[in-house]
């Protein structure tokens, strides 16, 4: 058997080659699994034919299906021609050519919605424990849900009042605010860690995933303080793909109920979720008067135009003109 638990003399079938390509390559967890799910569904709406026996019409057809009969966002549908270049490119070598003819999911135009600071304060009173911390970083440093989540003991600087976020989207680091607010308790978090991590450890467990290179040159790494999560969970899961046990962070669907239950206990109506932190994050930056530049940076955009979505959600009534109608002299309210 190798590492991955296959018999040695069994090549490895296409999704593991996927699989096994993403993590040489230092792909996010997140980014292998779903590029997988994209390449079986390829594969399955072609009634399992071999990718490397299809090419340019049958990548058209399937995204086209997508975006007909599936209705999926424009979001959704580049996601899995993400995976489908990946696996042409980087797994079979078989480059694709120009995508001609696919119909396109129609990408709508709209605001992100946006907490007042005083429907936030609602909603962080009514947090507790880990998801308290995670939402105060959400909205305190402009992370996003999974940023936090993978959030390791060593990006937290104390002295510099800094987090540094590791390949977060478009796999790149970024640094960040840490808000003084939450010092206290992020250093509480990490002492009753210790502890725990301290006698797992003792007791032969204890160990995290690090990089791929990092536990070939580094053995017992994943057992480190440093490379732990700030957020732990409770359990162990096994990875099939290193043939081991290891701990997971806090999940991200424990977060999301507990965020959508703090909305509603608040009594806000708007759609608002874990994200919306991050969306309030910024507003609230540039209403107070930060560099957009600045917040484009904390963010992690790579576009300002990105950002400047956030301009149009400071504009108060048809972009922020005063109607002339409530510029009339001598008229009641009624």
């Amino acid at each position: 058997m190798d590492t991955t638990g296959r018999p040695r003399h069994e090549p490895p079938r296409l999704l593991d080659r996927v699989s096994d390509a993403a993590i040489a390559r230092h792909l996010s967890a997140n980014t292998r699994k779903t590029y997988v799910r994209w390449i079986r569904r390829f594969v399955l709406f072609h009634r399992k034919r071999h990718p490397r026996d299809m090419g340019v019409a049958q990548v058209n057809a399937f995204l086209t299906h997508l975006a007909v009969d599936g209705h999926v966002s424009a979001s959704t549908q580049n996601q899995a021609l993400s995976a489908l270049l990946f696996l042409y490119g980087t797994v079979l070598e078989q480059p694709l050519g120009l995508l001609e003819g696919v119909v396109r999911a129609k990408r709508p135009k709209r605001l992100p919605v946006v907490l007042t600071p005083d429907e936030v304060s609602r909603v962080l009173a009514r947090l507790e424990g880990v998801p308290l911390m995670v939402a105060l970083l959400l909205y305190g440093a402009g992370m996003r849900l999974n940023e936090a989540l993978t959030l390791r003991v060593k990006d937290i600087d104390f002295e510099t009042n800094e987090i540094t976020i590791r390949e977060a989207k478009g796999n790149k680091d970024r640094i960040s605010v840490l808000p003084q607010r939450l010092k206290t308790l992020l250093q509480r978090q990490l002492t009753r860690n210790r502890v725990h991590h301290t006698n797992e450890v003792r007791d032969g467990r204890g160990c995290v995933q690090v990089p791929h290179a990092l536990e070939r040159k580094y053995p017992g790494i994943g057992q480190s303080w440093p490379w732990q999560w700030v957020f732990p969970a409770k359990g162990y899961y096994f990875d099939q793909q290193l043939g081991r046990h290891f701990q997971h962070h806090y999940h991200e669907t424990l977060m999301q109920k507990a965020m959508r239950l703090a909305v509603v206990s608040a009594g806000i109506e708007k759609r608002a979720a874990c994200h919306t932190l991050r969306h309030s994050f910024a507003t609230h930056l540039l209403m107070r008067g930060s560099d957009i530049r600045t917040v484009q940076e904390l963010l992690g955009h790579n576009d300002v135009k990105t950002t400047m979505i956030y301009t149009h959600v400071l504009n108060r009534g048809g972009r922020g003109v005063t109607s002339p109608l409530d510029e009339l002299k001598g008229l009641g309210d009624g």
